[in-house]
């Protein structure tokens, strides 16, 4: 049986992967809300997974991940205030 935890490091995976995808595909664009935000919440639920099963390597980069989708937001939606 899988726990919760591995659950949510399997849903990080797919935002992640997933909103990738869609970029690749021109389906999202790099700065759009929707890509930033399908990053940060895959990496927080990956964050979360490895709380339960700790790997170094993999936290950190999922912290870089978050930190980095976080720059997108914010600069997603200071981009939105000047259009408006």
């Amino acid at each position: 049986m899988i726990d919760w935890h591995a659950w949510g490091g399997i849903l990080g995976t797919v935002l992640i992967v997933g909103s990738y995808l869609m970029l690749q595909l021109g389906r999202l664009k790099v700065d759009d809300l929707h890509y930033s935000l399908a990053n940060a919440l895959g990496a927080i639920l990956l964050i979360v997974s490895l709380v339960y099963e700790f790997n170094l390597g993999a936290m950190i980069i999922e912290c870089f991940w978050l930190a980095i989708s976080l720059v997108g937001i914010v600069k997603s939606i200071q981009s939105r205030r000047r259009y408006e």
